[in-house]
């Protein structure tokens, strides 16, 4: 009988953590692949990007995981998932499942306004907030898009003094107050861990 496997699809910006988390659990059954991060900025693309990656190598394995938050994606998230057989982490979005339901429904409800941001869009703050919505260019629309705004929230998933930097330079950027909780890879670890029900005995 042949080893069961198990294929994780995640979100390009939770690369470093999936692979963290699948090599601490030696998940030596479980294949990565990843989805490009700038899907974010097109959500409706996302289940078609979905199918497309999975549907051609479904065959090949007994469980799909998708490390995907609703993301906007809306219903044809959900549609996808069930043509594919895959099973998706709990949470709306990447903050909610690293922060966990309870304190990140705290955190929204002590300031509304807050803005968060994980390592991975810390270290590509510049790329993705500045010149994806062009504040390098018209710096004037950073209260169109942040006066709403009151704090930024630094969701850190490893304990790293220049990630650490870049987000107080990003809230320092949208002049926002600075806040930092450190999450590890909260319900990310959690969820890849049942995986471990497909391992061969």
């Amino acid at each position: 009988m042949s080893a069961r496997r198990t294929l994780v699809v995640a979100c390009g910006a939770l690369a470093r953590e999936a692979r963290a988390a699948i090599g601490a659990a030696r998940l030596d059954h479980v294949d990565l692949t990843c989805l490009p991060a700038q899907l974010h900025n097109r959500p409706e693309r996302i289940a078609g990007a979905l199918l497309a990656k999975v549907a051609p190598r479904r065959a090949a394995y007994d469980d799909v995981l998708v490390l995907y938050g609703e993301c906007g994606a809306g219903p044809a998230l959900d549609r996808a998932l069930e043509t594919l057989g895959a099973t998706r982490i709990a949470g709306a979005h990447c903050y909610e499942f690293f922060a966990g339901a309870e304190t990140f429904s705290a955190l929204s409800e002590e300031e509304p306004g807050t803005f968060y941001v994980t390592d991975f869009l810390a270290r590509h703050f510049e790329r993705l907030v500045v010149r994806g919505l062009g504040l390098d260019r018209h710096p004037d629309l950073r209260d169109a898009y942040f006066g709403n705004y009151r704090r930024l929230v630094h969701l850190a998933q490893a304990d790293d003094p220049r990630t650490d930097e870049l987000a107080r330079a990003a809230a320092a950027r949208l002049g926002l107050a600075f806040e930092r909780r450190v999450t590890g890879l909260g319900a990310l670890a959690q969820f890849l861990a049942q995986s471990r029900v497909a391992e061969p005995t």
